[in-house]
């Protein structure tokens, strides 16, 4: 097996903006010294945005990680959002976002997060290798990536990205909310979170359009809608925006989202299911629920007992 990259010496302690998210104290990242020559390569997890992800292990413990590495020549504005995900998920103490356990930074600047791993990929993956989410199961995801959500809207963070690709998954259907690259802190309660970033699949309608659907709009909402597509998508088996097979381009998709009507379920699902997607992709941002909401929702608040 191939070691990580070279064998140059890391430091630690990065320099992290001024401003951070008030992240309770207990939540905090190990920074014993440590070099990433010290784990062996597995195998590569995914390639994207001037990095890749590999699956490591640690040469004497036999530890399985994540590793995440994002290259010194990749784009200023990828560099940019590293250090944005670094600083959330060096903070972030919920057993439903992603643990972060440390960070390397090279002398050729290359930086690595040291990630736990997740052995079933992404919902995204585990959805086209094959796996079966069913209304009661989807029930059980819904309210794992809530109480993320709760977690993270509580301390001021809007992920901006919520999408099957960036909840992580494992063999006990534990699910973690990962990929903070695009993620907000806000911080003031009114900031304004109307910028072009994300997936713009998974935009809400004020994401797209603020002149029609408000400017300033209460960005926590945005995730709402992006978990309800999220859901709607892992049960149809498809983009529900979208016919199956259907190539999206940025005309189409603000077409969809913000003209066309709200996608909804087909027949035959519960009530509970039905109102709890309506309860997510409301075009009015601002009688979507929240995810404190939603957690009391029979869909989810039952979930647990459908298991």
């Amino acid at each position: 097996m191939a070691l990580v990259r070279d064998r140059g010496q890391l430091k630690l302690g990065l320099r992290l903006p001024e401003r951070r998210p008030r992240f309770p104290p207990t939540a905090t990242t190990t920074t014993t010294t440590t070099t990433t020559t010290e784990y062996e390569t597995v195998q590569v997890l995914g390639h994207g945005n001037g990095g890749t992800v590999y699956k490591v292990v640690h040469k004497k413990t036999l530890d399985v990680f994540a590793l995440k590495v994002v290259h010194a020549d990749s784009d200023p504005m990828m560099r940019r959002q590293i250090f944005r995900e670094m600083e959330i998920l060096r903070r972030a103490d919920s057993p439903f976002v992603v643990k972060c356990h440390e960070i390397f930074e090279k002398p050729d600047g290359d930086i690595a997060i040291l990630m736990e791993y997740m052995d079933a990929g992404t919902l995204d993956s585990f959805s086209k290798n094959g796996g079966v989410f069913t209304e009661q199961t989807l029930a059980n995801v819904a309210r794992q990536i809530l109480n993320g959500l709760n977690y993270l809207h509580a301390h001021k963070i809007i992920h901006r990205d919520i999408k099957p690709a960036n909840l992580l998954v494992n063999k006990n259907m534990e699910v973690k909310i990962a990929d903070f690259g695009v993620s907000k802190i806000m911080c003031r309660t009114l900031d304004a979170c109307n910028s072009y970033v994300g997936t713009c699949a998974y935009m809400s309608p004020e994401r797209f359009d603020p002149d029609s659907y408000g400017a300033n709009y209460n960005g926590y909402s945005g995730d709402i809608w992006s978990l309800g597509l999220t859901i709607l998508e892992l049960y149809m088996g498809h983009f529900p925006l979208l016919a199956s097979g259907q190539k999206p381009d940025w005309a189409t998709l603000m077409c969809a989202i913000c003209f066309g009507e709200p996608p909804s379920l087909p027949e035959g699902v519960s009530d509970e299911f039905r109102s709890f997607i309506e309860c997510c992709l409301d075009k009015d941002s601002g009688k979507r629920w929240t995810a404190s909401q939603l957690l009391s929702h029979p869909f989810c608040s039952s979930s647990s007992s459908r298991q």
